[in-house]
């Protein structure tokens, strides 16, 4: 699948929403599939509250997806699969950055990439253990699609035990 770029919505401690761009790297039968590091402000959130919004905005064509779940870490053996077929910089860019954290300029992060092209010269480059992906299990959807009178279009389904129950909201 070619990436998509949805926005992820986590709770900060004390509830605070937290959301960001990143890019769907894929989907299953099991949920959705992104990927980030581990250290990340996203990365904290969801270790403390294991739970998730995914939003899909196509503004021209009046279409929205949300999607909310419950997120579990991926397998070692998925993430080392997803990150053998990055790009190389992609790769190298995964060891350079500590996700989120605060640096002084960007010149750390040029240093960084240089000592690691020349450590990984000719060689394969490993992912980073505190680099991996996400899984998001959905267990609501809502499309919505949007009416020139305002009077959209919302359906929600509600995964309850094995079921998914349908509603409709009101716009």
């Amino acid at each position: 699948m070619a990436a998509a770029t949805v926005v992820v919505a986590t709770a900060a401690p004390g509830g605070a929403p937290s959301a960001r761009a990143v890019l769907l790297r894929g989907f299953d039968s099991r949920g959705f599939v992104f990927f980030s590091d581990y250290r990340s402000r996203k990365a904290g959130e969801l270790a403390a509250n294991p739970r998730a919004a995914l939003v899909w905005l196509w503004a021209s064509a009046q279409r929205q997806l949300r999607a909310e779940g419950t997120v579990a870490v991926l397998a070692p053996a998925e993430s080392d699969a997803y990150f053998a077929h990055r790009p190389r910089g992609h790769r190298l860019a995964a060891w350079a950055s500590h996700q989120s954290s605060v640096i002084p300029d960007r010149d750390v992060l040029e240093d960084r990439i240089a000592e690691l092209t020349a450590r990984y010269e000719g060689v394969e480059v490993p992912r980073p253990p505190e680099w991996g992906g996400y899984l998001l299990s959905p267990t609501v959807f809502e499309f919505w699609e949007g009416r020139p009178d305002r009077v959209h279009d919302r359906l929600r389904f509600r995964l309850l035990g094995e079921d998914w129950v349908q509603d409709r909201l009101s716009p």
